[in-house]
């Protein structure tokens, strides 16, 4: 399990010129500045995360409801495929996630009409709502990071990917609330989300690699009764016939 949680944190934090772009500006607007500047920026970010939490909780329910051997080794091939797409994504080398931020562009919409009367934000518990809907948005770091929790299979498992996710977003999220131009230009360096990005991808084909070497005790076969030493109760002879009865015959 600490694998899929640093996994969820290097992702979030790789994906910080990705979370900049589709949220810095909102995390910027949220400092209102004075005394209650950094108490709304910070019910933003909590609230951020309990979305991210409560989705992954979700889909890790749905998954884990399946108890099914077939299921659970899909869920583990799909592991590392996300975790190898997801490397491919933060590193620009490949952007077919860009089709989960369309798919999810319709469930925004009506979300978004919701979140008019929180604008603009004053308190903090405003903020704290607006932050509970992000989860939501259009965004495909955050719809594979979910993914991702429910390949756990186990609610409390994929709640704690989905907020080890979230708390690697925070460097980057909180420099844009905060103004820390350093932090934004040092998470957006290149270097870092390469290394990261193969971080990913080499964790994500040694996921496979696992699958496939066990993926034989998935399918194990139910244990033949007719194998020596599992004979079913009663029968004492290799053949399998019943022993003799003394008193057969005599009814």
């Amino acid at each position: 399990m600490s694998g899929e949680l640093l996994a969820a944190f290097l992702i979030g934090l790789a994906g910080a010129g990705h979370c900049l772009g589709m949220c810095g500006g909102i995390a910027s607007a949220l400092q209102l500045g004075g005394a209650t500047g950094l108490p709304t920026t910070l019910s933003y970010h909590a609230g951020r995360l309990a979305s991210y939490s409560l989705l992954g909780a979700l889909l890790g329910l749905l998954a884990g409801s399946l108890d099914l051997a077939a299921w659970t080794l899909g869920l583990r091939y799909l592991s590392g495929a996300l975790l190898i797409a997801m490397g491919l994504y933060i590193a620009d080398w490949w952007r077919g996630l860009l089709w989960l931020e369309r798919g999810g562009a319709w469930l925004w919409r009506p979300v978004q009409r919701l979140l008019t009367p929180l604008l603009p934000v004053r308190r903090p518990w405003q903020a704290g709502l607006l932050g509970m809907c992000w989860g939501l948005m259009p965004c495909g770091l955050i719809y594979s990071a979910l993914a991702f929790a429910a390949t756990t299979g186990d609610s409390l498992s994929a709640a704690l990917v989905m907020l080890c996710f979230g708390l690697g977003t925070l460097p980057a999220m909180l420099g844009a609330s905060l103004g820390a131009g350093v932090v934004q230009v040092q998470l957006r360096r290149r270097g870092l989300k390469v290394a990261i990005a193969l971080l990913l991808i080499l964790g994500g084909l040694w996921s496979l690699y696992l699958t496939v070497s066990h993926a034989g005790h998935l399918r194990m076969p139910l244990p033949d009764m007719a194998s020596p030493g599992l004979e079913s109760p009663g029968l004492d002879s290799p053949s399998g016939t019943a022993p003799s009865n003394p008193h057969h015959g005599h009814h």
